[in-house]
């Protein structure tokens, strides 16, 4: 990680900290917004980021790690939570609890539906089910491009 020079963008994603860990989350804050997508190809992501950065930074509510999850809910839109440490200001807010199993895939995008089914697998294996499927893309396509790596988290709530 420290020979990776950084860009003014994403933070270098270390994959170590989030494959295959099992976390537990009790009412873990985040700002909420909406995408709009079409087949599940974002239109509005940046813009969203954007913006809800800005209001954080202002609220001062950046939590350490940049955390942000994508729940991917139809060929035309998704939610975006985005972690944070206090309530921020003019951002919808919403919290997330649950048991969580996380694993670190890496490669374009269009292997989506071969890392589902390998999270999946993964799950099953700890004797446990998905019952919702969320996903972190840890840079922009920019900063993936920059770094040499497309890493994405698959959270998988088994509880």
């Amino acid at each position: 990680m420290e020979n990776i020079k950084k860009t003014d963008c994403c933070e270098p994603f270390d994959p170590a900290p989030w494959d295959e860990k099992e976390i537990n989350w009790s009412n873990k804050l985040f700002v909420k917004d909406h995408v709009t997508s079409f087949l599940h190809i974002p239109i509005n992501m940046g813009q969203k980021v954007v913006k809800n950065m800005a209001l954080i930074e202002k609220a001062d509510a950046k939590s350490p790690y940049q955390l942000m999850l994508t729940d991917e809910k139809s060929l035309w839109g998704s939610d975006i939570y985005i972690d944070v440490s206090k309530d921020v200001s003019d951002a919808q807010m919403a919290t997330i609890s649950g048991n969580f199993l996380t694993k670190v895939f890496e490669g374009p995008y269009q292997n989506t539906g071969k890392w589902i089914k390998e999270m999946e697998s993964f799950v099953s294996s700890k004797g446990k089910k998905i019952n919702k499927l969320y996903f972190s893309y840890t840079t922009c396509p920019n900063c993936a491009k920059a770094y040499g790596k497309n890493y994405v988290v698959l959270f998988a709530k088994t509880d």
